[in-house]
């Protein structure tokens, strides 16, 4: 499940104690060795779907983590491509990842508060949704809104809801139950959960916030098949 140079159990246990931007600050040197980070495999035909219609202006990738992201967004903008995280060891490891990408603006803030109103055609963002619970889905896409231009698009990768009879609704629901624990025990939290953002749920969360949303499934085969595409319209 681990790479060899990933994590040690007892680096994953530091992590877990600690507060969601702290833990990060530690996980981030060995970030990409850890199941946690969304494949290149499914983010090469993920952004081959995006950029159908072409490049664009403008991107912003929200939760940009070291970067994976970045790297396959930056072919496909022109101008304006800026990857934001709260964590600044997650910044500092992608700084040094992506040297190469020119354009390329890191900036460290809380994604709940985007400081940004109608700057860019696209916002992305993939593997962070668990880290907004409650009225703090609501703050991201208020403020992914409020980030894009009339008829910009919001796109990001989650999956089904799955079914009670299967393994992972109960492995997901086992872990939320130990998170419910660990932060009622443990202080300042770590805000994490699974079987957040999924489709289709989320598309009536969308439409309250203001997007016309439409999803890509079949994006590629194996145990990945199940991840959603999701694109989400800012109405004009």
């Amino acid at each position: 499940m681990f790479h060899p140079d990933g994590p040690s159990l007892v680096e994953l246990t530091r992590q877990a104690l600690s507060s969601t931007e702290r833990g990060y600050d530690l996980l981030a040197p060995k970030f990409d060795r850890t199941p946690f980070r969304t494949p290149d495999a499914l983010l090469a035909p993920f952004f081959a779907h995006v950029f159908t219609r072409g490049p664009v202006a403008s991107a912003l990738d929200v939760a940009c983590g070291t970067g994976a992201q970045l790297r396959h967004l930056a072919p496909f903008v022109s101008g304006r491509l800026v990857g934001l995280d709260f964590s600044q060891g997650m910044l500092d490891e992608a700084r040094r990842q992506l040297a190469d990408v020119a354009r390329l603006e890191l900036v460290r803030h809380d994604a709940r508060a985007l400081p940004y109103a109608a700057d860019f055609e696209l916002v992305t963002s993939a593997g962070a949704f668990g880290h907004f619970v409650g009225p703090d889905e609501d703050l991201l896409l208020d403020g992914v809104r409020r980030a894009l231009v009339p008829g910009g698009r919001f796109v990001f990768l989650t999956t089904p809801y799955p079914k009670a009879s299967s393994a992972g609704f109960w492995l997901a629901g086992g872990f939320n139950a130990a998170m419910n624990v660990r932060n009622a025990l443990v202080k300042p939290p770590f805000v994490m959960r699974y079987l957040t953002f999924t489709w289709p749920e989320v598309a009536q969360t969308l439409a309250q916030h203001g997007f016309v949303a439409s999803a890509r499934d079949g994006l590629v085969e194996g145990r990945l098949s199940r991840v959603v595409a999701v694109t989400a319209e800012k109405r004009r």
